[in-house]
């Protein structure tokens, strides 16, 4: 009842412009006649026309399909309620004003259903996805750990960043510079839970907090206000993982 409620609202607004504007020679009514006639068949031709997208229309999940069937099956009855309206307002008697009617209806309500449509129209939803990843095994890491300092072994592993033949291991306990490959580091923790994002950077999965991919190259924020690059060769495995 309230969508109904809405759509009578929306239609008598369409009346009164239309009113105001006079179209169709309407403008040598009387004022108050004026409104009232295009109130009328604005909210009850309108509803015919709703009646009908309601049982026809909402299988047609294309927006303009849906408007050009709906307006064309509705267009005859709210031609011929214009005609009655017309009857009854000003004894207009004449049916031969039917088919110049059809003309001037159709266009009326195509406008008034594709402005309801696009009221109704449902926004598109947003969903926000959060990947959940378990912690490695301790074995996953347990080599490459061996490597660093007693202070950073046992910390939580964030990212490495490769320096020619160094490596900057990134940890909640700070950083820490060790020498070894990257190609090296890769193979020892080729188990552990985490992605090679960059030719030059590996990030463990678990201290990923965001990434943002445009024209073809990302960045990923990392805890601890940590970012890294995320090249275009390595963003599918940020992708299957449900990052991008």
């Amino acid at each position: 009842m309230r969508r109904w409620a809405v759509d009578v609202l929306m239609l008598a607004v369409m009346g009164l412009l239309l009113g105001f504007l006079g179209p169709f020679d309407s403008d040598s009514a009387p004022l108050a006649t004026r409104y009232a006639y295009w109130t009328i068949c604005m909210v009850g031709g309108g509803l015919i026309a709703v009646a009908v997208d309601e049982g026809v229309g909402r299988r047609l999940p294309v927006l303009w399909r849906r408007l050009a069937v709906t307006c064309a099956l509705a267009t005859p009855l709210v031609t011929l309620f214009v005609v009655v309206t017309q009857h009854l307002m000003f004894a207009e008697r004449r049916w031969s004003i039917y088919l110049p009617l059809l003309w001037q209806v159709g266009p009326i309500m195509l406008a008034a259903m594709t402005v309801r449509a696009l009221a109704w129209r449902r926004r598109p939803m947003r969903i926000e996805t959060r990947t959940v990843v378990e912690p490695p095994l301790p074995q996953a890491e347990a080599t490459f750990r061996r490597r660093l300092s007693a202070k950073r072994r046992g910390a939580r592993l964030i990212a490495i960043e490769a320096h020619d033949h160094y490596l900057r291991v990134h940890t909640d306990a700070g950083p820490e510079l060790i020498a070894l490959r990257f190609a090296d580091a890769l193979d020892e923790l080729s188990r552990a839970h985490g992605w090679q994002v960059h030719r030059s950077w590996w990030v463990a999965a678990d201290a990923v907090e965001a990434v943002r991919w445009r024209r073809g190259t990302g960045e990923m924020r990392l805890v601890g206000g940590l970012t890294a690059p995320v090249s275009r060769t390595h963003g599918p495995a940020l992708k299957a993982a449900g990052w991008l």
